[in-house]
């Protein structure tokens, strides 16, 4: 997969968890993508890692999103302090 398709996958991981958590998030595109990039690494690994899905299925996806969910309520605790 290349960078580009990376980034646009990010990016749209990225505004789906945005959508999805409610609340007030105040970040760009440059953040939004790279929580969505940081999302899908943390679904990827941690998913197969546990078993739940293979490289390739559309779980993933799913997992990616829930991943990037998981960060910004992080971000969201973290900033808040």
């Amino acid at each position: 997969m290349g960078i580009i398709s990376t980034i646009l996958i990010g990016l749209v991981v990225g505004l789906i968890a945005r959508f999805l958590k409610p609340g007030e998030d105040s970040m760009g595109w440059i953040k939004t993508i790279l929580v969505g990039i940081g999302g899908a690494i943390l679904a990827t690994y941690g998913g197969q890692a546990i078993g739940l899905y293979q490289a390739g299925q559309g779980a993933g996806f799913i997992g990616s999103v829930v991943g990037a969910v998981i960060l910004l309520y992080l971000l969201a605790k973290l900033s808040s302090k």
